[in-house]
């Protein structure tokens, strides 16, 4: 067996140079998560260094786990989303330590990995109805674009109303400009529009004070020690009723993002069967939750497959070539930790707010004509933001689904599943 058909690739049909393009295409267009993960993990009191290392390497290997496992063009990293939900509401909000919230993360990936080997994922996916799903993820990146808004000032609480304008600080204004710029770039259709924007604003704010470059400051280095994070796991807390539930919610936004991202980037091309399957899908799904449980040991929030590897499968890439060479660029990146770590808040914000677009774009999927699945869907998307918990969003949704169609008389638009949940989240609230 040659090294090209362990990865899927045929010299008949595909062309190494297109392979080796659309993984570096791949690459610089999700390549950001570099800067932003540490950037959001370090808010739960993260080593950013080590945080920096662990993204790097979880990517690299959840990427390679896809191109040998799957033999598929995806690559894999820490999700957006995920990691807000990871830092804002499991430590910040609950106040779980983030040793115990890697502890979640592991668990999750472990139990991704049986339903997956079980093959009962549709079973899963079936729990939560059709709208939800598109609403979870609007509400994803709502929140995503609320916390960079935050974080760098646009947005401040007030006594009178909770939130309002931030005052334009030199750190607002260059946050604004990378909103503009990201957003200018992807109109141009520029491959790795978020990380140049990012880059950008990093070299605009040195003169403005907000970059800070260290004296001793060398481009590459060595990678930063993974001791602060390696393998840094309580499992103390997990037998805490939240922490169950917490656990639950991270399988389901694993599995659908997957789910999502391999069906919406393979459709239309040969990757999906005749009826309309991705080929080795559930192989892509073992590697994302091998990966999933591989990061939390390394020290970063849940792995996810990419929606960013489209641009890749995009410029051609169909086999793990292009997959192998993302995760090649990735291992490079380690050696480059000085200049990442240099990015500033502010410079990401422009990132953070146009994945929040990106993700914003499942709302039209809605049924908005149908006020039993419209006001569940709404009050997801609203209370995510409003609780500052994608948590939170999520258990509302469900159980304002669960009564809405119960005592409206569509008792039957709902699964068994779905009943025991939102009971079961009924429950949480009454006594908590």
């Amino acid at each position: 067996m040659s090294f090209y058909s362990l990865l899927g690739f045929d010299p008949k049909t595909h062309k190494v140079r297109t392979e080796l393009m659309a993984g570096m295409t791949t690459f610089l267009t999700m390549s950001y998560i570099l800067a932003v993960n540490p950037d959001i993990l370090s808010a739960a009191q993260m080593d950013k260094g080590a945080v920096f290392t662990a993204t790097a390497l979880a990517s690299a290997l959840g990427t390679l786990f896809i191109a040998f496992l799957a033999k598929l063009p995806f690559a894999q990293a820490p999700g957006m989303g995920i990691n807000a939900f990871f830092a804002f509401t499991l430590v910040k909000g609950m106040g779980y330590s983030w040793e115990a919230a890697l502890a979640a993360v592991f668990i999750e990936g472990l139990i991704f990995v049986l339903l997956t080997a079980l093959n009962i994922r549709e079973q899963i996916v079936k729990c939560i109805p059709k709208n939800l799903r598109f609403a979870i993820s609007g509400g994803l990146g709502l929140f995503i674009a609320f916390i960079g808004l935050k974080n760098a000032g646009l947005v401040v609480a007030n006594d009178a109303t909770f939130v309002t304008l931030g005052t334009f600080t030199p750190t607002a204004i260059l946050a604004s400009i990378g909103i503009i710029l990201s957003g200018a770039l992807l109109v141009l259709k520029v491959r790795g529009a978020l990380f140049y924007s990012i880059l950008i604003c990093t070299v605009i704010g040195i003169p403005m004070g907000i970059t800070l470059i260290p004296d001793s400051f060398v481009p590459v280095s060595m990678p930063h020690s993974l001791a602060p994070t390696f393998l840094k796991l309580d499992f103390s807390a997990l037998l805490n009723a939240d922490m169950i539930l917490t656990i639950f919610v991270l399988v389901f936004i694993d599995i659908f993002n997957t789910l999502g991202t391999l069906i919406g980037t393979a459709a239309k091309t040969d990757m999906m069967d005749e009826n309309g399957n991705v080929k080795n899908i559930q192989k892509a799904m073992m590697a994302d939750a091998i990966a999933t449980s591989t990061g939390a040991l390394l020290g970063t929030s849940t792995v996810t497959t990419f929606v960013e590897s489209a641009a890749g499968v995009a410029e051609g890439g169909r086999t793990g070539l292009t997959a192998l060479t993302t995760a090649l660029f990735f291992l490079v990146a380690l050696f480059l930790a000085p200049v990442f770590l240099i990015i500033p808040s502010a410079a990401t914000t422009g990132a953070l707010v146009l994945v929040g677009v990106f993700m914003l774009e499942s709302i039209k999927k809605i049924d908005l004509q149908d006020i039993s699945e419209a006001l569940p869907c709404f009050i997801t998307v609203l209370m995510m933001v409003l609780t500052y918990s994608i948590a939170e969003g999520m258990a509302l949704g469900l159980i304002s689904y669960t009564l809405v169609k119960l005592l409206s008389g569509h008792y039957k638009d709902i699964n068994l599943t779905l009943y025991i949940v939102s009971l079961l989240l009924v429950l949480r609230y009454v006594f908590q």
